[in-house]
């Protein structure tokens, strides 16, 4: 079933509105970088380099920013291991999980839609 956004407003008036939490959320995650790391973890735990590799373009800063930002959302979960040489592995939240249980059906959609959204033979 579909919700719509009388619905959610009925709830919650202030919902997506100037000043709302909501906001910084949705430029968190759906920004291009939030989504595709989130996308790069969905496949399960990761390091810095196979991460780095998955998400192709990103620079090292950008990365390091994106995961701080998902990680104070409580969406990755970073956890990093006593040994020498360091060791650091990045995955998803169970809130992280639940979110990608509704965006991979959207991010799936724009794989299977872009080509003709951008008027491009596949």
């Amino acid at each position: 079933m579909m919700v719509s956004l009388a619905d959610l407003r009925a709830e919650r008036p202030d919902v997506f509105s100037d000043g709302c939490p909501t906001r910084t959320v949705l430029d968190h995650v759906m920004g291009k970088w939030g989504v595709l790391v989130l996308v790069g973890l969905s496949d399960g735990t990761q390091r810095w380099g196979e991460l780095r590799r998955n998400v192709t373009g990103i620079s090292e800063k950008m990365l390091a920013s994106t995961l701080k930002t998902l990680e104070g959302d409580s969406l990755v979960r970073r956890t990093a291991y006593p040994e020498v040489p360091p060791r650091v592995e990045y995955a998803l939240t169970d809130l992280g999980h639940d979110l990608m249980e509704r965006m991979l059906p959207l991010m799936a959609w724009v794989a299977e839609n872009a080509d003709a959204m951008l008027d491009r033979p596949k």
